[in-house]
């Protein structure tokens, strides 16, 4: 108990104080510069009762399935590939590596660029090969600025998948797959039989951190679109920002938050229980 007492106090200030302190807030009608009396649950009411918020809840959920998908598919195939050998394999893998190291406002302003409406390296490539007549409305047009953002999660989180996977994937005995070419099976035999079972726990792992990372994004929305167009790419990160922080309403923009603690619960047990038997 004396030698965590030093981590267990950290802990206690940095992340039980301001999460204990967030929940109470949004039971609060707390604004900036004035401290608010008890409401009760209505500011989830209220929230509950906006359309603002659904469409949030809806892109974050969106945001999130489709992004972890995407992440999950190309970072296992990106860590088959980078697994087998083949001249410059070191090179490939610092590469790839590249976009996990990169800060995120770094990158997304780079992307911000790329996807500006009239600077777009991408549009301007079109225009030249005639595919296009006009210069595309990335990041003003509501399905694309939706697209974007996800692509550049997509391209930002597919090396955390692949080093995980990659690092897993050398663990696996491989006497395991000469037995079974022995026997005649065939590379998805040996996939679904073979590697896919033992990389699963890891996998399971990843996903979780994964699904909490992006859900409870908040720079790289905040840095490309500030939520827009029309708040089509809101998420619960950069909506409570902008509520509390930008609009002043401490108490409405904890109770936002507070809608991400759940899902990230519930991944987590999910993940717990299925290792649990696994073990």
């Amino acid at each position: 108990m004396l030698f965590t007492a030093p981590a267990d106090l950290i802990l206690l200030l940095l992340l039980a104080y301001p999460f204990v302190l967030g929940i109470w807030l949004s039971f609060t009608d707390t604004i900036i510069g004035r401290s608010g009396g008890f409401v009760g649950l209505q500011n989830y009411i209220d929230l509950f009762h906006s359309e603002v918020f659904r469409l949030t809840a809806f892109n974050t959920v969106l945001y999130t399935c489709v992004a972890v998908f995407f992440k999950l598919v190309m970072g296992f195939a990106l860590a088959i590939v980078l697994n087998r050998d083949f001249k410059g394999k070191g090179l490939v893998r610092a590469i790839v590596l590249l976009p996990w190291i990169v800060p995120t406002a770094l990158s997304t302003i780079a992307f911000w660029w790329i996807f500006d409406s009239n600077f777009s390296c991408i549009s301007w490539l079109l225009l030249k090969l005639h595919v296009i007549r006009s210069p595309i409305n990335f990041l003003g047009d509501t399905i694309n600025a939706r697209a974007s953002v996800i692509i550049v999660n997509i391209w930002r989180g597919i090396p955390f998948f692949t080093i995980g996977l990659m690092a897993g994937l050398q663990t696996i005995n491989q006497t395991l797959y000469e037995a079974a070419d022995i026997d005649g099976a065939t590379p998805w035999i040996k996939f679904k039989s073979i590697t896919l079972p033992l990389i699963m726990p890891l996998l399971s792992v990843i996903t979780t951190f994964s699904i909490i990372w992006t859900f409870a994004d908040f720079q790289l929305i905040w840095i490309m679109t500030r939520g827009g167009p029309d708040n089509a790419t809101h998420i619960f990160g950069t909506f409570s920002f902008q509520r509390a922080i930008a609009g002043g309403h401490l108490g409405e923009g904890a109770a936002i938050s507070a809608f991400i603690f759940p899902v990230l619960l519930i991944s987590v047990l999910i993940t717990s229980k299925y290792l649990k038997r696994e073990s």
